[in-house]
């Protein structure tokens, strides 16, 4: 298996057919793999072979489509960069794992000269925005001046991208993915009928450098049809390219399907040919379902439940299912290429019905995470994915998600590690010790809590605490609440209960996670 397949499918079988429209531009399949392969040549000549590693700092755009398969087409390996990340983690991730090459749009020029100051491996930057060039970044239409060159055909367990998640040490951890993890997890997904429409046309309004808006690309690509790109989610955004693009579906969260459905320029909109939207990161509420029902009743929801580990997408909530008022409080059942059990601490099955961890297996979990094999080893046992989220299964094999095992919060569709924030807060030269958890948020699902004791005669406002943070990591990490307090709860050995902490918090839900 091999992600460069589908573009010689595609090119093959619907030569004509849009494969990318953005703003003004568009190409056809035919177009696209000629410009891949022009580009590949590009990257060829600055030294991108077999297993280097490409980065791209780019909002969505039809370009970052074709860097994903030119890198392929070389062999070669990317790193989507998380665009919310401040300049000390992008660098991280970069000079982590060798990046030599890393495009940038108009949006992130700013960020170069600190990225590339902490980051020496880039060798060369490529301006993949719409602007001129700065001084000293090659043009993006340069690389298109190339002959093409043929495809590797690199597949299989091949290392086909680092995607880096927030580091419960406080540093990111960079997911290893092989074509084979990639291609499995969608074509499982789309077996389903239920992940993307084919023939259709994907809109990417989701950011791209996350991998559940490159799973369902992928599925795009697999199936045919079209990818409808903006640059980032905006409701009006959203309803333009459906009512112009006739886009037939997309991947969005759920505080993304919130603001859609609560803006009113959607009563007049023709969104006719909108006919289903996928969803992760939570499972969705009550109130915004009966929203989305009244607002959208042609648009068929499904969830899709996974992780980067997973390529990302362990089981699926279909349609039908969105109706049973018990089944759509689950994330589903096992998606065709996925199978799953709840373990106890000893990596035992335990009964239906009672809580445990949530493990999967199968050619979607991933090769491990770069140069950790100490963490490798931890995650992935005996070929089992240890996901870190507590659940239980009921009698027909839904799985309805409990708790967080790690400490881990979901903030917005994005993976918040309390450990890095406790990193950043404790800092502060007021703060004497803290203590992070997610809290219910309607916004966003869960937001960050910081409870924190403060050294003597000191005091400290959110805001204080907000702007500090913010200087060390990304600006979503950073505390939405604060909480001070004389004390933390301890155990015997000295650890803080968080459980204690969040009691306060979720003891009026069914749930200790959104």
């Amino acid at each position: 298996m091999y992600l460069t397949q589908s573009l010689h499918r595609n090119v093959q079988q619907t030569p004509g057919l849009p494969a990318t429209i953005f703003g003004n531009r568009v190409f056809t399949w035919a177009e696209s793999g000629e410009r891949v392969a022009r580009i590949a040549s590009g990257l060829k000549d600055l030294g991108i072979g077999k297993g280097d590693r490409v980065g791209i700092l780019s909002l969505n755009s039809d370009r970052y489509h074709e860097v994903l398969l030119a890198t392929w087409w070389l062999g070669g390996v990317v790193n989507p960069v998380n665009v919310r990340w401040s300049a000390a983690e992008i660098a991280y991730s970069l000079e982590d794992c060798d990046t030599s090459v890393l495009f940038v749009d108009d949006s992130f020029l700013a960020l170069v000269e600190p990225i590339t100051a902490a980051a020496p491996c880039v060798k060369t930057l490529v301006h993949c925005g719409d602007g001129e060039a700065p001084q000293g970044v090659l043009a993006y239409d340069s690389l298109l001046d190339h002959g093409s060159v043929e495809d590797a055909h690199a597949g299989g367990d091949d290392l086909a991208g680092i995607f880096y998640t927030g580091g419960t040490t406080g540093f990111p951890k960079g997911v290893m993915l092989s074509h084979t993890n990639m291609v499995v997890s969608a074509l499982g997904s789309c077996a389903t009928g239920d992940f993307v429409k084919p023939g259709g046309s994907l809109l990417h309004a989701a950011p791209m450098f996350h991998l559940a808006d490159l799973a369902a690309w992928n599925g795009r690509n697999l199936l045919g049809g079209t990818h409808v790109i903006i640059p980032s989610f905006t409701p009006a955004g959203v309803i333009e390219a459906i009512t112009k693009h006739g886009c037939t579906d997309a991947l969005l969260v759920p505080t993304m399907i919130q603001m859609l459905v609560d803006s009113p320029d959607i009563k007049e909109a023709d969104l006719s040919s909108f006919d289903q939207i996928v969803y992760g990161a939570s499972p969705i509420s009550e109130g915004l379902l009966e929203r989305v029902t009244r607002v959208l009743p042609h648009v068929r929801l499904t969830q899709a439940y996974g992780m980067t580990e997973l390529s990302p997408v362990a089981t699926m909530l279909g349609p039908d299912e969105h109706t049973d008022p018990v089944l759509r409080t689950s994330c589903g059942r096992a998606a065709p290429h996925s199978e799953l059990k709840i373990v106890d601490v000893d990596g035992v099955e335990v009964p239906r019905g009672q809580v445990g961890e949530i493990t999967v297996t199968g050619a979607h979990v991933m090769l491990g995470y770069w140069n950790k094999p100490a963490e490798t080893e931890a995650a992935v046992i005996d070929g089992w994915m240890r996901t870190g989220d507590g659940g239980r299964m009921d009698e027909n094999g839904y799985v309805f998600i409990v708790d967080r095992i790690k400490d881990m919060i979901v903030s917005g569709g994005e993976n918040v590690y309390s450990a890095e924030v406790e990193n950043a807060v404790t800092t502060h030269p007021a703060v004497a010790s803290c203590a992070v958890i997610g809290v219910p948020s309607a916004e966003y699902g869960e937001s960050v809590h910081a409870v924190v004791v403060l050294q003597p005669g000191t005091a400290l406002t959110l805001e204080e605490l907000r702007e500090h943070v913010k200087e060390r990591i990304a600006g979503y990490k950073a505390p939405r609440s604060l909480e001070v307090v004389e004390a933390l709860p301890l155990s015997g050995a000295g650890k803080v209960l968080k459980r204690e902490l969040r009691k306060q918090h979720w003891d009026d839900t069914d749930r200790a996670v959104n």
